[in-house]
């Protein structure tokens, strides 16, 4: 199992819009290293770390769950959507998506917070200029920032 963090704007989509769907579909990945990954490593059972950016309080707030493999984002097929792909086509998918599930919510776990952390020094997310929306994360970081929760 790999576990991955994910990103998303609270004002876009929040963990909490999360827990009220229960699932959701993880569209709108336009960078193509984290479209490799979500195409190639992410696999049903995989967990994530939800992880709010762009906002005023930017960290780690939740967990998923990886509920569908990767299929194509429709959302690169709607001329009225923001992530609209003229070059993509339906027989030729350039971006793609997967269907998370909410898990749980976790105290936030701040960004600044996480750079502090020398059990983390090594993970992508807290390495300036790594802001991707997709990272994997080991299992020893993963645990690290369990403990900051708490848990």
């Amino acid at each position: 199992m790999l576990i991955y963090h994910s990103s998303c704007e609270p004002d876009t989509f929040s963990m909490d819009t999360l827990k009220q769907q229960k699932v959701s579909c993880w569209e709108g990945v336009r960078n193509y290293q984290a479209r490799n990954m979500l195409r190639d490593e992410v696999s049903v059972g995989d967990e994530v770390l939800i992880y709010h950016s762009s906002c005023k309080h930017v960290g780690v707030v939740g967990i998923a769950t990886v509920v569908r493999a990767c299929y194509p984002d429709h959302t690169q097929f709607e001329p009225q959507s923001g992530y609209f792909d003229p070059k993509a086509t339906p027989e030729t998918p350039r971006w793609f998506m997967v269907d998370v599930a909410y898990q749980r919510h976790l105290p936030l776990i701040k960004l600044a917070e996480m750079k502090q952390n020398p059990a983390l020094a090594e993970m992508p997310l807290v390495k300036k200029g790594n802001r991707l929306s997709v990272m994997p994360v080991t299992t020893a970081q993963w645990q690290a920032i369990l403990a900051m929760a708490g848990e």
